[in-house]
């Protein structure tokens, strides 16, 4: 369909309020669907926002940490109708997989040692290797276009597969490359006429209190408040999560293993996966997968009051955090569009990304078709060893029968995770 001009009129507070409840509800398939839903919605069907408006601000929200497409639909809210016009965008964006999430959480909680969720989620795991894998290669073809971003990338993988280096630390130092290296060649040319007639830096700095108190008011309460020592716990590192999530869930799915799994114990591997798989057929934003370790972490220490306080507070310093960049940067989209070396940073970040994502890939595929897994340390060097053993031919079939159907006949995700799902229950009964 192609664009149509930009309203004269903007939609009232209600219509909105509609469209952004139907993003909410058919948000599937990760953030390239989320964004192309929302542009056909916003841009192609109605004209609430120019085509270049929509790049802009995604391109903004492709700098900030956090889920971009949720980020965009809060942007798009809060140019049409302010503050409040945010909010509800940005609600409704994450209350529906929010909801779900929790429910099949709760349900993870009590049943999933039962032969039937173990079969189910199998079939899940295997399937989401390839899922990875095929946003693997589409981040790929789109950030590694120069013989930098190749060496980026590369290096990021070595860092954090072989040294263990901290993902923060490989964003710092991906976004601080970009900035030096920027060329004509290689970052987007300037375009000073773009840059915004007035802008309110006070105003931008009472929005930074107003919404750094909203974030971390509840993590100080748990602090001061909670029997627990995890509730805290989970403040603390899901606030920092939120401040370092460059490159969407895949990427930050590899530094939430190596601390949620390996330093908290919060987790198991194949639990993370199971998380994974269930943000992955819900809709919203795949870092709800935040929520279920959340719960599930909460849950073991102190019960299911304590697991839903710990989803709730899991919920709020992951998304709260969105709300405060988008209102304080906002009115800036158009000035940082206007700078290459920003550009830049970002195109390197994105770079570094790729790598990270190649290391979730190989671990997430090891954990799901080996059933033992160690990890071997030679000096500074870190290293998985599966034991060749305990290989899982049925988890490697039902991964083979995924990349099929999704890398050749490039079917839905939703649709691929069923029939994972369901093939695995299937054959687990055929072979008892």
């Amino acid at each position: 369909m192609k664009n149509v001009a930009l309203s004269a009129t903007p939609p009232s507070f209600s219509d909105a309020l509609k469209v952004w409840a139907r993003i909410g509800l058919l948000s599937f398939g990760g953030p390239a669907a989320q964004i192309s839903l929302m542009h056909r919605e916003v841009v192609d069907e109605r004209g609430w926002l120019t085509e270049k408006q929509y790049l802009d601000a995604l391109g903004f929200c492709m700098l900030l940490p956090g889920p971009e497409a949720m980020q965009l639909a809060t942007y798009a809210g809060w140019k049409l109708h302010g503050t409040v016009g945010g909010l509800a965008a940005g609600l409704l964006f994450i209350i529906p997989g929010t909801l779900v999430i929790l429910a099949l959480s709760i349900v993870y909680a009590l049943f999933g040692n039962q032969p039937v969720t173990t079969a189910l989620f199998l079939g899940v795991k295997a399937a989401v290797v390839i899922i990875v894998l095929e946003a693997l290669l589409r981040i790929s073809r789109r950030a590694l276009r120069h013989r930098e971003n190749w060496v980026v990338a590369g290096l990021a993988y070595i860092a954090i597969s072989a040294f263990a280096v901290p993902f923060p630390l490989i964003v710092v130092c991906a976004a601080l490359y970009g900035v030096a290296v920027t060329s004509a060649g290689h970052a987007p040319k300037a375009d000073h006429d773009s840059t915004p007639s007035t802008l309110s830096f006070s105003g931008t700095l009472q929005t930074i209190v107003i919404w750094g108190l909203i974030w971390w008011t509840p993590v100080l309460a748990a602090f001061g408040l909670s029997q627990s020592a995890v509730l805290p716990e989970l403040g603390m590192f899901f606030s920092k999560l939120a401040v370092v999530t460059f490159g969407g869930a895949y990427a930050v799915l590899a530094y939430m293993a190596q601390d949620v799994v390996n330093s908290f114990g919060w987790l198991l591997p194949g639990e993370m996966m199971d998380g994974l798989g269930l943000a992955e057929t819900t809709p919203g934003p795949l870092i709800l997968v935040t929520e279920f370790v959340g719960f599930l972490a909460a849950y073991r220490e102190g019960g299911m009051i304590s697991g839903l306080l710990g989803a709730a507070l899991t919920v709020w310093v992951t998304f709260a955090p969105c709300f405060l960049w988008i209102f304080a940067g906002a009115p800036y989209i158009d000035w940082i569009a206007s700078r290459p070396r920003l550009k830049n940073a970002l195109a390197m970040i994105t770079s570094a990304v790729v790598g990270v994502i190649l290391n979730l890939a190989i671990w997430f595929a090891l954990h799901v078709f080996f059933k033992n897994v160690s990890t071997y340390e030679a000096g500074i060097f870190n290293f998985w060893l599966p034991e060749m053993a305990s290989i899982d031919l049925l988890a490697v079939g039902i991964s083979a029968l995924c990349g099929i159907m999704l890398l050749g006949f490039h079917w839905g995700i939703v649709r691929v995770l069923l029939i994972a799902a369901v093939g695995a229950l299937a054959l687990a009964f055929f072979n008892f």
